[in-house]
């Protein structure tokens, strides 16, 4: 792929990884129907679905910020033709990485006991996630050569590999043993699937000098960065750890299936972001702002038609999981539903702002998200309590962010291409 992703093939791209991923989307629901009829509904699913979405996740915080930074910069020289600062930036990520990936495992080592105490993990269940979650930080380099190279049919297969391997081997261990652990390790079993970037190992191939991203423009932005994925870690993911400290049982199966369900809203469109981020990276001038207005209005379409097909289908869905009828899940997913349209047009805010750098608006962000998983924890102690919360919350950041980003549009107003 050239440098830079031009307005011919900018949507072309998004459509095109988007509908891979609604591919692999239907593969991971039928792992979710695996876990839902292996698991039962007395905790299992639950707890297996909270580490999953929320506490691995939590662990690996770091290595993400590291990687999102590495390829917004490997975006923008490979548009800007950089070549050698390019070459010499992936030499010097690799050292960079390694560092902060060591780093991000250390610190992981260190949080998982208490944190899997305050949340009530068991620690059959605390050990398993920590290694799955050491060994997807070892394999985050591929993701920022695909994402930053705009390798996106690429990046595509890796997640069409992934879902296959977790969901056979997720099936077989289940089958046989059927816990929270096993369905966890389905998940680090599919990690495997990063070594399908071998196959173009000739390209990894980097003979320039190493030269060390650190500066003091990669710090600010690291920073930013930073406020970014805690803020979207946050609101997408938060309150599973928040449902895993107060619900037990079938209350926690239940909130987990129809959040499940409510969480592949956003992550069905993701792929959209993914290309806008690395578009906006590149270029933020131009004819190509229109196009990518044009991908995050497709994208917030794709929101709003799939909310109305969940709230359509919600009982259908919910049986896929478990193979019978479960109204406590069923009567959540309406709810849930509102507050990931709004997470998901938050996502698309903060990922445009990022790309930007917009300092102020992304700092906003992640104090947005650390408000409101701060209040979900304060408040959310019933599915009852949760539920109108997250919608209410989300709503009103999501106000608070699309005004500031109105007015960052305005001051940023783009220059027609003559």
């Amino acid at each position: 792929m050239s440098g830079k992703l031009r307005m011919s093939s900018l949507l072309q791209s998004g459509l095109i990884f988007s509908a891979v991923n609604f591919i692999t989307g239907l593969g991971n629901l039928a792992f979710q129907g695996v876990m839902g009829r292996h698991l039962g509904d007395q905790g299992q699913y639950g707890n297996a679905n909270s580490a999953l979405g929320g506490f691995m996740p939590l662990l690996g915080l770091l290595p993400c910020v590291a990687t999102l930074a590495v390829t917004h910069y490997i975006a923008h020289y490979q548009a800007c033709g950089d070549h050698a600062r390019l070459q010499g930036l992936l030499a010097g990520s690799r050292k960079f990485l390694f560092r902060f990936t060591v780093v991000g495992s250390l610190l992981a080592l260190a949080a998982v006991k208490p944190l899997s105490d305050f949340f009530h993990f068991s620690q059959s269940l605390m050990l398993v996630s920590l290694g799955c979650t050491l060994f997807g930080l070892w394999g985050s380099y591929a993701t920022v050569l695909c994402q930053g190279f705009g390798w996106f049919k690429r990046l595509a297969l890796i997640g069409l590999l992934g879902m296959a391997l977790r969901f056979g081997f997720g099936w077989f261990v289940t089958i046989k043993w059927p816990s929270a652990e096993t369905a966890v390790l389905a998940t680090g079993f599919a990690l495997l699937a990063n070594l399908a970037l071998l196959c173009w190992r000739k390209d990894l191939v980097i003979r320039s000098a190493p030269v060390s991203p650190w500066n003091r423009e990669f710090v600010l932005y690291f920073v930013i960065s930073a406020a970014c994925v805690g803020g979207s870690y946050c609101f997408f993911q938060g309150d599973l750890l928040v449902a895993k400290k107060y619900f037990s049982g079938k209350d926690l199966d239940a909130y987990t299936a129809a959040g499940q369900l409510a969480r592949a809203l956003p992550m069905t469109v993701g792929p959209m972001l993914t290309v806008l981020f690395t578009s906006r990276s590149s270029q933020r001038a131009g004819g190509i702002v229109a196009e990518q207005l044009k991908l995050m209005g497709i994208y917030a379409a794709g929101l709003l038609a799939g909310a109305a097909g969940l709230f359509v289908l919600r009982g259908f869905c919910v049986k896929l999981i478990f193979g019978h009828a479960l109204p406590a899940a069923e009567a959540m997913i309406v709810q849930l539903s509102i507050t990931m349209v709004f997470v998901g047009l938050l996502q698309a805010l903060a990922q445009w702002a990022l790309a930007s750098r917009w300092t102020r608006l992304s700092l906003l962000y992640g104090a947005l998200g650390i408000a409101y998983w701060l209040v979900l924890l304060a408040l959310g102690r019933t599915p009852a309590s949760l539920l109108p919360v997250m919608a209410g919350a989300t709503g009103i950041a999501l106000v608070i962010l699309l005004a500031g980003w109105l007015i960052m549009m305005w001051r940023h107003k783009p220059v027609p291409q003559s």
